[in-house]
């Protein structure tokens, strides 16, 4: 396994060991072990799986405190472009995002901590996207951030008129309305 850093310290892309041969292949998803040595330290308490069509963008989402999570994601099928955005006021790199391609055949996990809006659109005709969270989904403190802040400046890989959004995720505030987490009292990592 290899640990990529990113221009966001906290944010990492796991590229795994992958065995294969023509029967296919093999690799770890996960070792507690190795991740930990590797600065990933969660206690993974909850799995989920989508399905999605090309220009599904799901995001920007996070949880809201005490229910903040941080994320181990990753794709099965097709690709997304992937983006982890720092909402943590204060920190060094607030407002800034990481994006990564992933995809079934890079097979590249990205780590979004907690303190960090998540969010993917799809690439492909369709994808199965994977994720581990280390807290579990709290609806009365689900939070979200415009995909398309212009203060955020992601470039998403798809025509705005290819985007499909759930009627929720139309409706988030930008960066500047959003609930935010405070760098300095770190109430998030509780």
């Amino acid at each position: 396994m290899q640990i990529i850093d990113t221009a966001i310290p906290e944010v990492k892309i796991v590229v795994p060991k992958v065995f294969g041969d023509d029967r296919g292949y093999f690799f770890e998803s996960w070792n507690e072990e190795k991740y930990s040595a590797n600065g990933i330290n969660c206690r993974w308490v909850q799995d989920n799986e989508s399905r999605s069509k090309y220009g599904v963008l799901r995001g920007l989402h996070y949880q809201a405190a005490p229910y903040t999570q941080a994320k181990l994601v990753r794709v099965i099928e097709g690709a997304v472009l992937d983006v982890a955005l720092d909402i943590r006021k204060n920190s060094p790199t607030f407002g800034k995002h990481v994006a990564v391609e992933l995809s079934a055949e890079n097979k590249y996990q990205l780590f979004v901590p907690r303190g960090f809006a998540h969010g993917f659109v799809v690439l492909t005709e369709s994808v199965t996207f994977a994720y581990k969270c280390d807290n579990t989904y709290m609806p009365s403190h689900e939070r979200g951030i415009a995909f398309n802040d212009p203060a955020l400046g992601i470039d998403w890989k798809v025509e705005l008129d290819k985007f499909i959004l759930s009627p929720k995720d139309m409706k988030n505030p930008l960066l500047a309305d959003a609930e935010l987490f405070d760098y300095n009292n770190q109430e998030y990592l509780k």
